[in-house]
């Protein structure tokens, strides 16, 4: 705690104004490449939108352990289908990675960015037509902190010391120390606002939100399904009048369900089908840059994994240049486990690359004191873009070091709630976040949530902590560097490739740019595409 009040008095005393302020915000998601999208010549997305129209989204995961409880939303599904059609968050991430007010109307930072003034935007109402008030944006706030919830979000919120209204129509944090980017962490896909129950608590179970689209059905692990509504705040929008979500985890009835109309957007593309799809007259391909990344995740606390030469010579035996050729066909770039994508800000490439290289992988396992390991790897498609293909490799790759590798192939439905988390080596496929806090405190901070290494470094934790607050670009540089240095060394994430969102849509599904932090345009394409014919 006096390290906390430390760096809220340091970040105080460089007074820095409130312009130097946003304009650090705005700094914090300028991703290079990430937001814009690269469409396939004569993709009709340039026609002023029209409205009308009812268009399915194919999607590749999906759960019957899926819920309204946004503290438990874990995938694309959940963002698109209940966070982005359903509810709005206090802040919103454009298609060009810039965060702007939603349900706020404003916020203003003061104290050093240590508290944060949210003015609620008039006249917006929940689907019910209750007004929406600041004791519900703090019971949505709430129901992610303390100790009693997992929620995704809870290591973000952390950092929040108090909650409370300030009149009738606003809301203030206040921080345990400045944090310039936190109109950001108010965007994550767990925090929309929904209404507060009367007694205490927030009512998710009530099916009601502020966003663009009411929910009329939902199945966990079929889908969902959405009708306009009426009096949304956000003039002309939506567009459709109908948007229906399915949960379709096979690619190839993916890919049929698309060709034949069933569906008009299709996530998570084949790669080897991508080719035969490019010849369709009918289909486009859409191809978003995005901080996305393929990892396989040792649990740093469980053994063997608790022993970093284990983690080393893994590291070492893999093939990732093999992988790249033979699972993404050249479609994704190199990873080096470190989980910052290049075109972040205050992204490196820290040293050594780890390449495949069996003497070494050999000479980690002997320091950790084995000559042939046997370990599992738990692995489903709906874990990663070719987890399955990628593990097989890994497998054939990792036995010439003396390394066995037994892969268990999980079931898709239920991956995210029964195997990640909890098995000790994982297949994992991150979305990748806005800026490198929020990634780190989302993944990599002691007792975070959605620490699937399970990662503790106190060393990590006291850089993470300093550069929230720190105002001089060139210290925080350095922070972010030596934190990215850390985890490529002592880590417990393999992260061996960068990919785009390689999804198809049909021709008669127009859009502007596209959206490259989560899926589906940030979560939003239900509210900001729209259907030429």
């Amino acid at each position: 705690m006096s390290k906390g009040n430390k760096q809220t008095g340091d970040f105080q005393s460089s007074q820095i104004s409130r312009r130097e302020l946003l304009a650090s915000v705005a700094a914090s998601a300028a991703l290079a490449g990430v937001g814009s999208v690269m469409l396939k010549p004569g993709l009709a997305n340039a026609a002023e939108p029209t409205k009308g129209g009812f268009m399915k989204f194919g999607l590749a995961d999906g759960s019957q352990t899926d819920t309204l409880d946004p503290a438990t939303w874990p995938s694309s599904f959940a963002l698109a289908a209940l966070g982005g059609s359903m509810c709005n968050n206090l802040t919103e991430i454009l298609p060009d990675g810039s965060v702007v007010p939603d349900l706020a109307e404003s916020f203003e930072p003061s104290g050093g960015a240590a508290k944060w003034v949210f003015k609620l935007r008039k006249g917006s109402t929940f689907h019910n037509g209750k007004n929406v008030t600041p004791a519900d944006v703090i019971a949505s706030m709430r129901h992610h902190m303390g100790e009693g919830t997992n929620s995704g979000a809870k290591a973000m919120l952390a950092q929040v010391g108090s909650i409370e209204a300030d009149g009738k129509d606003a809301v203030t944090f206040t921080l345990n120390s400045g944090v310039a980017d936190f109109p950001y962490l108010l965007a994550d896909f767990h925090l929309p606002i929904m209404p507060a129950k009367a007694g205490g608590g927030l009512d998710w179970s009530a099916k009601v939100g502020t966003g663009p689209f009411l929910l009329e059905q939902f199945e966990p692990g079929v889908g969902a399904k959405l009708k306009r509504n009426p009096n949304y705040y956000k003039e002309g929008k939506p567009y459709l009048d109908e948007a229906e979500f399915i949960v379709i985890t096979d690619a190839v009835a993916r890919t049929n369900a698309l060709v034949t109309d069933e569906v008009q957007y299709m996530e998570e593309v084949d790669i080897k089908t991508l080719n035969m799809l490019k010849r369709n007259a009918d289909i486009a391909i859409q191809l978003v840059p995005s901080a996305r990344h393929d990892s396989f995740d040792m649990n740093t606390q469980m053994e063997p994994f608790n022993n970093n030469d284990v983690r080393l010579a893994l590291k070492y035996a893999i093939n990732r240049e093999e992988i790249l050729d033979k699972v993404y066909f050249g479609t994704a770039r190199l990873g080096n486990d470190n989980p910052l994508a290049q075109s972040m800000p205050f992204a490196i490439d820290p040293q050594p690359q780890h390449v495949f290289n069996i003497e070494k992988a050999k000479e980690h396992l002997k320091k950790a004191g084995y000559e042939t390991l046997k370990i599992d790897l738990s692995v489903a498609p709906a874990a990663a873009t070719g987890s399955v293909e990628t593990a097989a490799l890994f497998k054939e790759q990792a036995a010439k070091a003396g390394i066995e590798i037994n892969l268990v192939q999980e079931a898709d439905d239920g991956y995210w709630d029964k195997v990640w988390l909890k098995k000790p080596f994982v297949s994992v496929g991150y979305f990748g976040r806005a800026t490198s806090d929020w990634l780190f405190t989302q993944f990599y901070q002691t007792g975070a949530a959605w620490n699937s290494t399970h990662f503790s470094h106190k060393k990590f934790d006291e850089l993470l902590a300093a550069a929230r607050g720190e105002t001089d670009q060139a210290k925080r540089a350095a922070q972010y560097a030596e934190m990215q240095q850390i985890l490529h060394d002592e880590g417990g994430a393999i992260v061996y490739a960068f990919l785009n969102y390689t999804n198809a849509v049909s021709k008669k599904v127009g859009f502007n740019k596209v959206g490259g932090v989560f899926p589906l345009d940030n979560g939003r394409a239900s509210e900001r595409w729209w259907l030429t014919a």
